[in-house]
């Protein structure tokens, strides 16, 4: 059999739609038996000025408590849905803009394909948010599969 994939990445934000992402991949991975990356992105808190001046600083403790937080959450998914892939899956933790960070990761790794959910906004929650998704898509060198968590439907013009 000729394997189409030798290597995956799944980013993850431990929503439901990024769940049914790292099922979809962790099926591709085992069907191509092909490495599969788990990442998620740590997005570094900024400090807030308030109206009379004063800045709330961000503890240098934070972030690396953060990517802790996250790697713990990464150690659950992958038990919970890559079972039969323990020996091929690695976990990734980055710091910064999501789909910077998802783009510079596939292409630094050599990723063939980049598996990841979308929320399905629309409107101006999709203006207002943006779509990381689309990002991707749009950013990445290798083939983008996004996968829709099947709760939203798509409207028809």
């Amino acid at each position: 059999m000729n394997n189409q994939f030798k290597k995956i990445v799944c980013p993850v934000d431990f929503s439901e739609p990024s769940k049914c992402a790292l099922a979809q991949a962790a099926a591709l991975a085992e069907q191509n038996e092909a490495e599969l990356q788990i990442l998620t992105v740590v997005q570094p808190l900024t400090p807030a000025m308030f109206s009379d001046g004063m800045m709330l600083a961000q503890p240098d403790a934070l972030p690396n408590q953060s990517e802790k937080l996250a790697q713990n959450l990464l150690v659950q998914i992958k038990t919970k849905f890559c079972g039969n892939l323990q020996g091929r899956t690695t976990l990734h933790v980055a710091v910064g803009v999501p789909f910077v960070e998802i783009v510079r990761h596939a292409h630094e790794t050599g990723a063939d394909l980049i598996v990841m959910g979308s929320h399905g906004r629309t409107g101006i929650e999709h203006l207002m948010i943006g779509s990381v998704a689309e990002r991707v898509v749009r950013k990445a060198s290798c083939s983008v599969l996004v996968v829709r968590d099947g709760k939203t439907s798509p409207t028809m013009p």
